[in-house]
């Protein structure tokens, strides 16, 4: 399948090209950016006028919910709301049932989502079995089976031995640990904590619950040089942590969620189910330093923490409803009123979606280590075209995601999708 898509704005972060030019592309690879031979007849060709032709978005927090959550999203659907947004490259996590401790549960997840033709997707392995923090997986079968890196999802590891030598074998066999920074034992409450949370009964997280377990990971990487991505930051205290922390040099990434990008702890309003997610909302100054963190290159990655939530489950008093919410079609739109509102160039809002979380996957990605996040002559032709000036409002009726509860229901955001491309075919065209 010949492709070719003309007149559009290549804008490539990894490069630094941003030029109006034509994408060549056959045998699912790009082959040329600019200038195409007369003899290049493509089969289809997309005409991507006022557009952006941009590299195919990389997430690092989705979870597909598959297997044992069908109920709240099967694989078919959510990735089909991968590429709805854009998301040509994703990082699912091992918080399944049952849970990915196994090779075998890896290798059907990977062959399933193969099959399916659409999304690239990079499980990341249980780092204990069954994540109950006790006994260590067998993290060089399961990086055999395709796992790029090594989580405990939400759940805190509340031995500090057994961390300790999670990160010291991980980093003797060059393993990455993906862990989120929540004291076990300070991070158990429903809302972040403040007169917010006061007001209205409900139990608080306080800030600390993040920096006490950042320090505790911090000290466990000096001791063993284990590289470590931490996950989903949501408070000032932390992310000023992690930035003394990047200026000693150690082998840590990170990234937050894009609904703590534009919420505080208020939006909750009058107990909003929508709003109920994990870690909680903060105050003001949290998602301001948030924001001034990823636009100054402390956070190296925003994702769309997707997680699909059952109707019956999220309907629920606030206290009893299921964290989560939908994303990943919002991801790409909610990125854009970032950079607007910040005053960031769309080549550098673009970053933070493509290039930056490839540099955290580093060569984890096997194959398409060497183009994943980019645009090159050569590479995988993974790219996402979209309308930068179209607004659309938000109507979770309308979403391919099974979950449709989002925080930004109603909301009219920019940027529309028009087209997804995986591996050189079109996997999502809007109508």
């Amino acid at each position: 399948m010949k492709i070719l898509i003309q007149n559009g704005r290549v804008i490539d972060p990894a490069s630094g090209r941003d030029e109006v030019a034509d994408v060549a592309i056959a045998a699912g690879r790009i082959v040329s950016i600019g200038r195409v031979k007369a003899d290049f007849n493509p089969n289809r060709t997309l005409d991507a006028r006022g557009l952006v032709v941009a590299p195919g978005l990389v997430d690092l927090a989705v979870r597909l919910r598959e297997p044992g959550h069908e109920h709240e999203g099967m694989l078919e659907s959510e990735m089909a709301a991968a590429v709805a947004g854009g998301v040509t490259s994703l990082v699912c996590l091992p918080d399944t049932d049952p849970v990915l401790d196994e090779p075998g549960l890896v290798e059907m997840l990977k062959f399933r989502a193969r099959n399916l033709n659409q999304a690239h997707v990079y499980p990341l392995g249980a780092l204990t079995r069954g994540l109950a923090g006790e006994v260590l997986t067998e993290m060089a079968e399961l990086t055999e089976a395709g796992c790029v890196g090594f989580s405990q999802a939400e759940v805190p590891i509340r031995d500090t031995l057994v961390l300790h030598r999670a990160l010291q074998y991980a980093s003797t066999f060059g393993y990455s640990t993906w862990l989120r920074a929540n004291d076990a034992y300070l991070g158990n409450g429903v809302a972040a904590k403040g007169a917010l949370a006061t007001r209205m009964g409900l139990s608080g997280v306080p800030a600390i619950a993040e920096t006490i377990a950042l320090n505790t990971i911090f000290e466990l990487v000096r001791d063993t040089g284990a590289r470590v991505h931490l996950c989903r930051l949501s408070s000032a205290a932390g992310i000023e942590l992690v930035r003394r922390a990047k200026a000693e040099k150690l082998p840590i990434t990170c990234d937050v969620s894009v609904n703590h990008l534009h919420l505080i702890d208020l939006d909750i309003g009058y107990f909003n189910a929508a709003m109920r997610l994990t870690p909680p909302l903060r105050q003001q100054r949290d998602r301001d330093a948030i924001r001034a963190g990823l636009a100054d290159g402390t956070i190296d990655a925003l994702v769309s923490d997707h997680t699909p939530v059952d109707e019956d489950m999220k309907n629920l008093p606030f206290a009893e409803a299921e964290p989560g919410a939908t994303g990943l079609e919002l991801l790409l739109s909610l990125a854009l009123q970032w950079g607007e509102e910040a005053g960031l160039s769309l080549h550098a809002t673009l970053a933070r979606l493509t290039s930056a979380p490839v540099e955290v996957l580093g060569e984890s990605l096997g194959s398409l280590a060497s183009s994943a996040g980019k645009l090159v002559e050569g590479g995988v032709a993974d790219l996402c075209v979209f309308d930068p000036s179209e607004r659309w409002a938000v109507e979770p009726g309308a979403l391919k995601s099974q979950g449709k509860h989002t925080p930004f229901a109603g909301h009219e955001l920019p940027g529309r999708v028009r087209w997804t491309l995986v591996s050189g075919h079109v996997a999502h065209e809007a109508l």
